[in-house]
């Protein structure tokens, strides 16, 4: 198969999506925010792709992978890594097929255990022992294990970050002076004290009022000024938020990302 065409983002983060787990449109709602012609307020499921020195790092595969990518043009996975197991950061996974044959072998997935075991349920016929009928029929994948042990990928030294997800354990990571939170409403003193000193926050913002599982636009606010990182992006953004006007009442340093959004890597 030939070369893939790709766009070059090394030294570049890219926001595929920015959306909570339904996206934005909602089916069905007919609120301000769904039906805007603003392209800021249509939010596929979140996942990033960072261009680290040795390829494109995705961060997690969302249901949304295929038009994504094709969005914003980047044509290559080298690797894939995941924050948690909900359905809205792993069900994209098939879109990862056609990878194989521009590595000249599996995807690595760089997870945690747990992680790991959801994924091999959940798309038990890309690890089943079932003869193939030909190549590319199934994602060809292997797994790399982390844990909050810093490690390296593709050239960058990542900082897992333990986050509280509800009652689930989640990761963020950090990446030189960018980390990115999503999917969380606690951080634990001992991450907050690895969020120090960092250029680019990105953080889990899904609504107005708190939730169960991730952090109300205030929390995500008090966050960001206990930290004070130089610029704080929203993410995982539910149709609660629209775009201008959310963004017209948030302190300075503090703004809603964007599907399609690129970020300098420090």
């Amino acid at each position: 198969m030939r070369k893939p065409a790709t766009i070059d983002v090394t030294g570049q983060l890219v926001f595929l999506g920015t959306g909570t787990s339904v996206g934005v449109p909602m089916i069905g709602c007919d609120c301000t925010t769904c039906r805007s012609d603003n392209p800021k307020n249509n939010r596929t499921r979140c996942s990033l792709v960072l261009g680290l020195p040795e390829g494109n790092l995705l961060i997690d595969t969302a249901p949304d992978l295929r038009h994504q990518l094709l969005r914003e043009q980047i044509g290559i996975v080298h690797a894939t890594l995941f924050t948690h197991e909900h359905a809205d950061h792993i069900f994209g996974l098939d879109d990862l097929r056609l990878f194989q044959f521009y590595l000249g072998g599996p995807v690595p997935l760089f997870c945690e255990e747990h992680v790991e075991a959801r994924i091999r349920k959940s798309f038990d016929y890309a690890f089943s022992d079932v003869a193939r009928t030909h190549a590319g029929a199934v994602p060809a994948l292997t797994f790399e294990r982390i844990t909050t042990e810093p490690f390296e990928i593709l050239g960058a030294r990542v900082t897992p970050l333990r986050l509280h997800h509800g009652n689930f354990p989640v990761l963020g990571f950090r990446f030189g002076n960018v980390a990115y939170c999503t999917d969380t409403n606690d951080i634990p003193a001992e991450s907050m004290a690895l969020l120090a000193g960092l250029d680019v926050l990105i953080l889990d913002a899904l609504r107005h009022k708190p939730h169960a599982t991730h952090f109300g636009l205030d929390e995500a606010i008090a966050i960001a000024q206990q930290l004070r990182p130089k610029r704080t992006l929203l993410t995982h953004m539910s149709h609660d938020l629209e775009h201008e006007a959310t963004n017209a009442e948030l302190p300075a340093g503090i703004e809603l990302a964007w599907d399609g959004l690129k970020v300098k890597l420090s």
